[in-house]
């Protein structure tokens, strides 16, 4: 089975160069060579989502260190390099060089390492005597960062040096943003080259997702006429899903939709990474640790933080993560209902193989060879690993149900999807904002910026000068607004973005979940079921994708790097709708436009949608970047 997603294709980039660059062999017969891993915290960022510890253990890696810590000397251990091709980290790898650490060092670059590094350490390993040892150099074209099957983002360490706020800041220089687009481009560039194709590319004219473009094609174009180092040769342009078709590249600025990234969301996935701390396909809660008072004068308790890999492998989460919340609850109910009653039969097996007080990885250990053992040791770990997926959902959706009750956030979700919808509203924007009951001063904030961005026509000075009390009063930063509304005079939008008429049905309160057995205890949160609608940048690539003329993206830049130089209407252009598309979004994308992307390909069979963007914030950390770029 070939690899077919960017997913399994870095993967298998990864495994490939931890097996010293060869393909790793499957005969789990023979050892694997043992050696150490050091990479700086872009490779540790790249390789965390997709390898866990025990898959790395398997490859050999016994040790892996960052770049940048205190590193002891094992001389008789092969080293893998993953890092990024900076000054300092070549700095410590000639250092670690002329200290000797390592046997022989396979140095990786995670984006392509410039002439002029190279031939620093090679005087490095000159002098330190270490050419010899200094096994083989690589660049590996893979800096993004992969977090689902068809979801990228191109970093996660220094990404405010490509953040919104970083494209639109009104003090930048042209030089500043050069470099800006050059980083963009590097990490598309790479996520080409291993995805082994060259893509057709559209952009909208005059913002950042031109310039993007416009660099992109030179790069690719650049590429593929060197044809003694092409990346894209036919070996490398691995056959299957892309051999009669190429993919299509929409590129998007993040200006097209300033609504979404601040709205409220109804969906596992999107709700964990709006409330929780959530990055890298990780989850970090905060456990209260337990009810009863700490003695008086005593220091309250330090809150236990836990952490949580949220991964492919969890079939739950990939079931549930795009459903609306309350389903979410009632599903991980059931399945707790469902262990429960295998639970005895747990305790029959560890009582067979006189386990009971044994922990768990004792019993992984026994092999015994009677017909009762083997099943219940074959049955018992599966059985295990349910109940931890269990626990961890029921920890998960507790902890997001909370601030759902506590914030009222179903409230604003619901009034934030009619704002955006343009349906009639049932209460008065300043009721919500003035109740000390209904969320954080953010949630108003967010909900009122929603308001304005979608408004057809803006309020009135009066009317503004009373929300912006409101809002004073409730707590709120203004500065957010402050730039929004120079970005709505400036986006001179004649029609502002339009959302579709998504309306949701509110299905009454919960009724199933809140029976007393539950752990959810749903009472009085609404029970919102969503009508599918395609937000504007699923809309956008809908459009470009079937080919369809619309007055949104009829103008929108065509490039193909394949094609000799030509004025671009002069390209031939492709009629069928293609079977491939990727959407990228310069300046910052969210769970919420990855979701309802991915709701739209549901519906589209047999064709294949990615998801990218420079980062992935949650509108926390978009109103943040807002702030700064709106401060008087």
């Amino acid at each position: 089975m070939a690899a077919t997603s960017a997913r399994e294709k870095q993967t298998a980039a990864l495994k490939r160069m931890l097996n010293f660059n060869a393909p790793p062999l499957n005969n789990s017969l023979s050892e694997p060579v043992w050696k150490v891993l050091i990479y700086d915290r872009c490779g540790q960022d790249i390789i965390s989502p997709l390898l866990s510890i025990k898959e790395l253990r398997d490859m050999g890696i016994t040790l892996h260190l960052l770049l940048h810590s205190d590193r002891d000397p094992i001389p008789d251990v092969p080293a893998i390099y993953f890092v990024m091709p900076t000054e300092e980290n070549i700095d410590r790898i000639c250092q670690d060089l002329r200290n000797q650490l390592y046997e022989t060092y396979f140095l990786n670059f995670i984006s392509a390492i410039s002439r002029s590094k190279l031939e620093d350490i090679a005087s490095a390993a000159l002098s330190a005597n270490a050419v010899t040892q200094v096994n083989k150099v690589y660049d590996q074209y893979l800096n993004f960062i992969t977090l689902e099957d068809d979801m990228f983002i191109l970093c996660h360490q220094n990404k405010e040096l490509i953040s919104y706020h970083a494209i639109n800041r009104p003090d930048l220089q042209d030089t500043d943003m050069e470099a800006i687009m050059d980083t963009i481009v590097d990490s598309l560039f790479c996520f080409f080259v291993t995805l082994g194709a060259v893509p057709i590319i559209r952009c909208p004219r005059g913002n950042a997702a031109e310039m993007v473009a416009v660099k992109l094609d030179k790069k690719l174009r650049e590429n593929l006429r060197d044809a003694r180092n092409s990346l894209f040769t036919a070996d490398n342009m691995t056959a299957g899903q892309f051999s009669f078709q190429r993919p299509l590249f929409v590129l998007v600025d993040r200006n097209l939709d300033m609504a979404t990234p601040l709205h409220h969301t109804w969906t596992y996935q999107a709700l964990v990474h709006d409330v929780l701390d959530f990055h890298l396909n990780r989850v970090v809660l905060e456990e209260s640790s337990g009810p009863e008072p700490s003695p008086s004068g005593a220091r309250p308790k330090k809150k236990n933080r836990k952490t949580y890999d949220l991964t492919a492998a969890d079939k739950f989460w990939q079931k549930h993560k795009g459903s609306p919340f309350p389903e979410v609850a009632e599903a991980v109910q059931e399945e707790l209902d469902t262990y429960r009653a295998q639970e005895d039969e747990v305790k029959r097996l560890k009582s067979i193989m006189g386990l009971e007080g044994e922990d768990e990885g004792a019993i992984s250990m026994l092999s015994d060879n009677t017909a009762k053992l083997t099943s219940a040791v074959s049955s018992l770990p599966e059985l295990l690993e349910k109940k931890r997926l269990i626990d961890l959902h029921t920890n998960v959706a507790t902890a997001v149900l909370d601030h759902i009750k506590s914030r009222k956030l179903d409230v604003y979700f619901e009034y934030e999807e009619k704002l955006m919808s343009k349906s009639t509203l049932d209460k008065s924007l300043l009721d919500i904002i003035s109740d000390p009951d209904a969320g954080t001063p953010e949630d108003k904030m967010r909900l009122f910026l929603i308001f304005f961005i979608t408004a057809p026509q803006p309020p009135t000075e009066t009317d503004l000068e009373q929300y912006k009390k409101a809002l004073l009063d409730a707590g709120c930063d203004l500065s957010p607004l402050n730039y929004i509304k120079q970005w709505k005079a400036f986006a001179k939008m004649a029609s502002p973005a339009n959302y579709g008429n998504s309306g949701v049905k509110p299905m009454g309160l919960f009724s199933r979940v809140m029976n007393t057995g539950s752990q959810f205890v749903m009472e009085g949160v609404k029970n919102l079921v969503l009508k599918q609608h395609n937000l504007p940048v699923t809309r956008t690539l809908d459009n470009l994708m079937e080919m369809k003329s619309h007055p949104e993206t009829d103008d929108y830049r065509y490039f193909d790097p394949k094609m000799l130089r030509g004025s671009e209407s002069s390209i031939p252009r492709n009629k069928n709708p293609f079977q491939e598309a990727i959407v990228f979004v310069v300046g910052g994308g969210n769970y919420i436009e990855y979701q309802n992307l991915v709701d739209y390909a549901k519906s589209k069979q047999g064709r294949r949608l990615v998801y990218g963007c420079s980062e992935l914030f949650n509108a926390a950390q978009f109103i943040k970047q807002l702030a700064q770029l709106g401060q008087k």
